[in-house]
């Protein structure tokens, strides 16, 4: 699935008929909710009552009947999605909260499907036929959207952010761009002093975006409470904060994707931890530095452009691979504050290369192990999400490939 991002220019009434969308696309999905948990026992509500009840709601509201049916249809899949993961949750027992639904106080997207819009002809600009009054819209960006057919166009959301409105195409395309073998392999173990550090023993500088932009942030932040609550001034004030950290998510988005592709792009074997990222934050001391490091997100990418690239990418335990030496396997134990990992057998590294270097070798065994149990003698040519724990194929939900 390929999404293509343009930023939309329209007029206010056409802004705010978009936000009347978005305000009915929340509606529906938190009387989804409702509806689902006020189902006597017996009443097994699943995806298809759920949008049956959108059909009700459509008769019983005139506002939710401007709505496109089909957009609908997509709130109460954002329900089902919801409960669904609940479910999930429970059934595979996973420690902490299960994730029970809540209702969603700030939606900020509604989404289409393959009725309720026109495409322009030179495809610049699109027209929303539904009752909601949105009407044609121009497309700003650069993407290429000629090159696809319409009949590709599986979902348009429209989104609301702090510097306007945008449009994502959801384009069901294969994405395949075979790059020529490298024979290079690599270990990639994140951090907070660097981004990364690999086997090779180079280290990623991290730029720490949050951290440069918090001044600014926090100065932004002060002169909301400054102004009169409920001014046309503190919405400008909440509008400038927002933009600020809108500014920080981006840079954290861009420098990800740009060196992710780099280094799948030259390796034909990234290993990388397999780290939990929302239980590491739960430490108070590190969460906004792990937080501004984003190492999840650069994780998606590497998934992205391994299956993009056709490499192969191989997520690895992380449990000691910092205190294991590299070069013998002697467990040797050492606290956060030591930087450098010395051994008895000679071995002196850095601490994250010597991390990097086990994670390598796991992720070595892990495909080693793959290609001797397959009977037909073929090995597959990307491991995504894949842990040598046995979890399973886990894809990357990305924006603007």
């Amino acid at each position: 699935m390929l999404v293509l991002e343009y930023k939309v220019k329209g007029k206010r009434q056409q802004y705010q008929a978009i936000d009347e969308a978005i305000k009915t696309t929340q509606f529906i999905r938190n009387k989804a909710i409702r509806y689902w948990m006020d189902a006597p026992i017996e009443v097994k509500v699943n995806q298809i009552a759920l949008n049956n009840y959108s059909t009700a709601l459509r008769k019983e509201f005139m506002f939710v009947e401007q709505l496109n049916s089909m957009a609908c249809q997509s709130a109460t899949e954002r329900a089902w999605s919801a409960i669904n993961r609940f479910y999930s949750n429970c059934k595979s027992q996973k420690s902490g909260k299960k994730g029970f639904p809540r209702f969603q106080k700030d939606c900020r997207s509604a989404e289409y499907k393959t009725s309720g819009w026109k495409l322009h002809p030179t495809k610049r600009r699109i027209t929303f036929t539904d009752k909601k009054g949105i009407g044609e819209l121009k497309l700003l960006g650069k993407w290429d959207l000629q090159t696809y057919n319409v009949k590709d166009i599986k979902r348009i959301r429209l989104i609301r952010r702090a510097d306007g409105y945008y449009a994502q195409f959801c384009i069901g395309v294969d994405l395949k761009d075979i790059q020529p073998q490298t024979d290079a392999e690599i270990g990639l173990d994140v951090g907070i002093e660097s981004f990364y550090s690999d086997s090779n023993g180079y280290h990623q500088p991290n730029p720490k975006f949050l951290r440069k932009a918090e001044s600014k942030i926090k100065h932004s932040q002060r002169r909301i409470y400054k102004k009169v609550k409920g001014s046309s001034g503190r919405r400008k004030a909440r509008k400038l904060y927002a933009k600020k950290h809108l500014k920080v998510s981006r840079q954290r988005i861009e420098h990800a994707k740009r060196v992710a592709r780099c280094v799948v792009k030259s390796n034909d074997l990234v290993a990388y931890e397999d780290l939990r990222v929302s239980n590491m934050v739960k430490n108070h001391c590190l969460a906004k530095s792990i937080s501004d490091a984003s190492w999840y997100l650069f994780r998606q990418w590497i998934e992205y452009f391994a299956l993009k690239f056709d490499k192969i990418a191989v997520a690895v335990p992380p449990h000691y691979t910092s205190q294991k030496c590299s070069s013998c396997g002697v467990i040797v134990k050492k606290s956060l504050s030591t930087r450098t990992h010395k051994c008895s057998c000679g071995c002196d590294l850095h601490r994250d290369v010597n991390a990097a270097v086990n994670i390598l070798n796991l992720a070595k065994q892990a495909r080693d192990g793959q290609s001797r149990s397959n009977a037909n003698g073929l090995v597959t040519s990307t491991l995504l999400g894949e842990s040598v724990g046995g979890v399973g194929f886990r894809p990357a939900k990305l924006t603007n490939p």
